[in-house]
């Protein structure tokens, strides 16, 4: 995109946005004859009698109605599951190299590729992790999940995302959320690699902040929703594709989806860049939990646990006295995907690489490999930076996770030798230790 995008800035806000002065009725939602002929539409992401703090909708004013399509027919992914019981379970620690990027053609959609999961979108209750691999812009189609929302990370590869809401641009070091049901296209420049997080039971927030106060962690003012931009297109046998029931459908229309002159309301895609987080953490002894790095979370109904959490690892000091200061050695009663943006994560500096991912399920033990380790536990405890041209991120889920036939075998991405970091551990037990003398 060669002209510089505008954004409107803040988090669950309630925004306006028009194309065409005068576009957005006013003082009523749908009035009998909007502006400029356009139709009024709603895209509801809640209840109609969800509580007004949680409701979710918004109001769109746009060329022609989404109605207009001719009706779906279903058509084959060879690489998309959610049936997670089907394979045995698999409780070891797992590894992927980088996913590899086809050489043939692949736009967004054709590139997704299910890793693991739990839960079904049937009965919204779950979620689903993928990589998207791709190297073609998507042309005359547009996508729209109709099982949950779209978590975006990119790793390889800048994506120009057209909504219904306008554009955005989303590039390595940021995320974005593309909500249930919003229409949108990928176009990208060359090999392009990611990783998604999708939630079916709710929508992402910014996780409480307790005692941290008002402040810290992502900010609302940083996250960015693209301003309405329309395009009044007729195309032959434009592609609608839905996601439905963990199947895509397709379906025919003879315009571009993207013809919304106007819309307002608070349901709306969005990006944020990590570099915005404010970093959380400990200043005189031990680990902080990983939940500081939090960016945002899908709350379940048990209070304080999460169908998912979305963390990242960004640039930091370390200061603590006394304190082994990598990650501590582990077992979860959570569930851990972790990917790789670029540079090396600190607890396994070899082996974890960029466009990778790692998989560390419930009450599986996992930590620092040797070499971290002993680093750690050998040097001078000075403040030290961590993480500088790093980024690193977490899916982190209350629920059990299944892999997919493609995730544990047909991807042949998996480190055969990963449970190795950690074999050389030595047993460093003395029964005759005694405490230093003070000074």
């Amino acid at each position: 995109m060669a002209h510089q995008l505008q954004y409107l800035c803040g988090f669950g806000s309630e925004f306006a946005s028009e194309a065409l002065p005068g576009a957005l009725p006013e003082g009523q939602n749908n009035p009998q004859v909007c502006p400029y002929g356009l139709y009024a539409e709603q895209l509801s992401g809640t209840a109609f009698t969800a509580p007004r703090e949680t409701n979710k909708r918004s109001w769109l004013y746009r060329i022609r109605p989404p109605v207009v399509h001719k009706p779906f027919a279903p058509i084959k992914h060879p690489f998309l599951e959610s049936d997670f019981r089907k394979r045995h379970p698999n409780p070891n620690q797992l590894r992927w190299n980088p996913f590899d990027i086809p050489k043939e053609e692949v736009d967004f959609v054709s590139g997704l590729r299910t890793v693991c999961g739990a839960g079904d979108p049937l009965s919204r209750n779950g979620c689903s992790i993928y990589i998207y691999v791709c190297n073609k812009s998507m042309g005359n189609s547009a996508f729209y999940n109709s099982d949950g929302d779209f978590l975006i990370v990119p790793q390889q590869g800048t994506l120009d995302i057209t909504t219904e809401f306008g554009k955005m641009q989303v590039g390595p070091n940021e995320m974005c959320v593309v909500q249930q049901g919003m229409r949108f296209n990928v176009g990208v420049s060359g090999p392009t690699r990611g990783y998604i997080l999708e939630v079916f039971n709710n929508h992402f927030v910014l996780p409480s902040l307790g005692p941290i106060g008002a402040n810290g962690l992502a900010n609302p003012r940083d996250f960015l929703t693209p301003v309405a931009w329309y395009e009044d297109r007729d195309v032959d046998n434009f592609s609608i594709i839905s996601k439905y029931q963990g199947h895509l459908f397709e379906a025919k229309q003879n315009n571009s989806p993207f013809d919304v002159v106007a819309w307002h309301g608070n349901y709306v895609p969005y990006k944020y860049n990590f570099k915005n987080f404010m970093v959380i953490n400990a200043t005189a002894f031990d680990h902080a939990d990983p939940s500081i790095f939090t960016v945002l979370t899908c709350p379940s109904a048990k209070p304080g646990t999460a169908i998912a959490d979305f963390v990242i690892f960004p640039p930091r000091w370390a200061v603590q006295d006394h304190t082994f200061r990598p990650p501590y050695y582990h077992r979860n009663c959570m569930t851990e995907f972790m990917g790789l943006i670029y540079g090396n994560y600190e607890a396994k500096e070899e082996g974890f690489r960029p466009g990778g991912a790692s998989l560390h399920s419930m009450m599986t033990p996992h930590g620092p490999d040797v070499d971290c380790f002993n680093n750690a536990s050998t040097g001078e405890l000075k403040p030290v930076r961590v993480a500088d041209n790093t980024q690193s991120f977490m899916f982190e889920t209350s629920l059990g996770l299944g892999l997919t036939d493609w995730g544990e075998e047909n991807c042949q991405k998996i480190d055969a030798d990963y449970y190795k970091c950690w074999q050389g551990l030595k047993k460093n037990f003395d029964p005759n230790w005694k405490p230093s003398p003070k000074q």
